[in-house]
């Protein structure tokens, strides 16, 4: 299967909305893509927060769980595709079935077993779970690209599992020295 050159893909790096971005499902959003080659690429978006916590997930999976933290964890939307299916980003290096990893250890679990163990006290120390990922065909990410909706920027676990949900936008864009509040999102006025 042909890959694409290391120097175009997107792998391992946020996708960080620009504030004319319009679309509702990525608004003021930091998205991590997990995949991009020449089929078109995968990620997770990684500060929207959904209306539900873990515990109610794992409620609704009937897996139990004696941790009141693990139950608060939010659970984010993490794109437009397939809203109904969990996503856990972890940086751990075991294998919990159907994982993909990329970029600088981190992984994305979308298997019962990595919950259950969550559910036991046993699972990955940092996790962030989303329902959802956000998907593009063929071409259409570097589409965007040219038409300005996103800046790119290496990823960072810290910013994925250490920053606060309402900072993230403005933190990855500070990893090029970037200043996002102060851009307009209305465009052609200063």
């Amino acid at each position: 299967m042909p890959r694409m050159h290391a120097a175009v893909s997107l792998t391992h790096h946020f996708l960080i909305a620009m504030p004319s971005l319009a679309d509702p499902h990525f608004v003021r959003g930091v998205t991590l893509i997990c995949q991009h080659d020449e089929f078109g690429a995968m990620g997770l978006v990684v500060n929207h927060r959904s209306e539900y916590n873990l515990d109610e997930v794992l409620r609704q999976m009937e897996i139990a769980t004696d941790s009141s933290t693990l139950g608060r964890q939010p659970v984010l939307v993490g794109g437009p595709v397939q809203p109904d299916r969990g996503f856990v980003l972890h940086d751990d290096p075991r294998d919990f079935g159907s994982t993909l990893r990329f970029g600088d250890g981190l992984a994305v679990s979308t298997s019962r077993e990595i919950l259950q163990e969550m559910a036991r006290g046993e699972g990955p120390a940092r996790t962030l779970i989303t329902l959802g990922y956000a998907g593009w065909t063929a071409g259409q990410l570097e589409h965007e690209l040219q038409q300005n909706a996103w800046l790119t920027v290496p990823a960072d676990k810290a910013i994925c599992f250490e920053v606060p949900l309402e900072e993230r936008w403005e933190a990855a864009a500070r990893r090029i020295g970037f200043d996002i509040s102060r851009l307009s999102d209305d465009v052609g006025h200063a």
